[in-house]
């Protein structure tokens, strides 16, 4: 996901900020501050790949500007963005900071920015299966560490968060809506570059995406989409 430069972004936050309070999330700061903790890995590990993954694609496709940048690298201080995590944390809304492409160093524009496009998402899928893969090695080789201690129970509830952060942050980022890498996956699939309605969905993608997150619409869409993943990848390993 891209970083926002809109000014309806302030107003976006401080609307998430008052739903997050007011819908409860904060009426236990304890339990929130435990649940973050325990969110924590799961948050820094997905947006560090997802951003990873746009980078070490189109640096392998011939485009060096990620390799300049210092993208090409796992370590999440070269992809998290400080005030898009605190985002993410306070407001349940985040962003790391965007990968920049020049599609002019692509053989195969329209082929190769597809591939970059998806490969984020990829990387969180991944992300989400090794995570149940391993949980499930823990449930084969360690049933009492994950059924009777203290530490396996935090274990296992960060790898359960790591399967769901990572499907959350696939399937948001799949949305077919500017500045997300589907509308970017949409847009080389049916060559919209080429078409008037690509820059006018573009100009008011972040209007369109704003509009949906205040009113839960992503939500409607996401929960179902998540919940299914998580149980189609459980039922692969359980």
């Amino acid at each position: 996901m891209k970083r926002f430069f809109n000014p309806g972004f302030a107003v976006l936050i401080l609307l998430m900020v008052f739903m997050s309070i007011s819908g409860g999330r904060f009426s236990n700061p304890l339990d929130w501050l435990m649940r973050m903790l325990l969110s924590l890995p799961a948050i820094v590990i997905g947006l560090s790949f997802h951003e990873f993954g746009h980078a070490f694609a189109a640096y392998k496709l011939g485009d060096m500007t990620p390799k300049y940048q210092g993208r090409v690298t796992l370590n999440p201080a070269a992809h998290i963005d400080p005030f898009g995590f605190l985002c993410l944390m306070i407001a349940g809304f985040g962003w790391g900071v965007p990968v920049q492409v020049d599609m002019r160093n692509f053989k195969h524009p329209r082929r190769d920015e597809l591939i970059v496009s998806v490969a984020g998402v990829v990387m969180n899928l991944l992300i989400a299966i090794i995570s149940a893969g391993i949980l499930k090695l823990f449930y084969t080789f360690g049933p009492l560490f994950i059924a009777y201690s203290y530490m396996g129970s935090v274990v296992q509830q960060i790898l359960i968060s790591m399967i769901l952060i990572n499907l959350v942050l696939m399937i948001f980022n799949l949305l077919p809506i500017p500045p997300l890498d589907g509308f970017g996956i949409v847009t080389e699939l049916f060559n919209l570059r080429s078409t008037e309605l690509y820059y006018k969905i573009y100009d008011k993608g972040f209007l369109i995406l704003m509009v949906l997150i205040v009113f839960n619409v992503t939500d409607l869409i996401l929960t179902p989409l998540v919940n299914l993943s998580f149980t189609g990848i459980m039922a692969i390993f359980f």
